[in-house]
């Protein structure tokens, strides 16, 4: 973010709300809980990496390159949705069934969740949209998925869809608008970044859950430098 900034001449405060109270309380107030932010004359706001928004709203006489983006999307995804497979595959059929402490899911739900929201950021190219109708309908398509095998091709299957349309360079369906329940109108590339945010904070809850309370010794866990650049909520429960 701060490179895209200097190097187009854009004058800014960096605030590091790490170590900056007023800054955090300011989030806070907002109600804006992933980061990075950016924040244009004290009214605009721009959640997380996405020069298609900031070009226009800081009036940049630039184009914008996304071939860059697509393959850091493409490379997180990769290792997300590898990483929950791989952590899917250590529960048993049983064990899916259990509740999660942080709401009133299963196992079974937490994991489909992590790897549906995915697929249906990608088919938001060709369906239009990303509303809770569509996710409803996702819902009851995937009923079927009872398994732990059912999940883990379940979610290969998404991972190879998605790597596969980030290397297409089809530009029109990562440009196109669409209606989202997250995000709002948003292209389907931003789409795709903030649901990779969404998807990485309940990857990052299934581990914790599966470490302190099942006692499970995680195999392969991806690592914070793996997801390095992922922007999740602070707070993880």
């Amino acid at each position: 973010m701060e490179e895209f900034l200097s190097s187009n001449g854009v004058m800014y405060e960096h605030h590091d709300v790490a170590t900056d109270e007023a800054a955090r309380e300011d989030l806070k107030t907002r109600q804006i809980k992933s980061l990075p932010v950016t924040i244009i004359d004290d009214s605009e706001v721009i959640i997380g990496y996405y020069p298609k928004k900031l070009v226009p709203a800081l009036k940049l006489n630039i184009s914008v390159d996304l071939s860059g983006k697509t393959e850091w999307l493409s490379e997180k995804y990769d290792v997300m949705l590898k990483a929950a497979v791989r952590a899917a595959r250590q529960l048993s059929d049983a064990q899916l069934e259990e509740q999660v402490p942080w709401r009133e899911w299963t196992l079974r739900r937490t994991v489909l969740h992590v790897l549906s929201f995915p697929e249906l950021a990608l088919n938001s190219h060709a369906h239009g949209s990303m509303s809770t109708d569509d996710m409803k309908a996702s819902d009851e398509r995937l009923s079927v998925l009872t398994s732990v095998e059912d999940l883990a091709q379940y979610g290969e299957s998404v991972r190879v869809k998605i790597v596969q349309f980030l290397a297409s360079g089809d530009t029109q369906s990562f440009d196109r608008e669409v209606p989202a329940h997250y995000g709002g109108e948003v292209t389907v590339l931003e789409l795709l970044n903030i649901i990779l945010s969404h998807s990485t904070h309940h990857l990052k809850q299934l581990y914790w859950h599966m470490e302190t309370n099942m006692g499970i010794q995680l195999v392969e866990q991806a690592t914070e430098s793996d997801l390095d650049g992922i922007a999740t909520p602070s707070t993880l429960i």
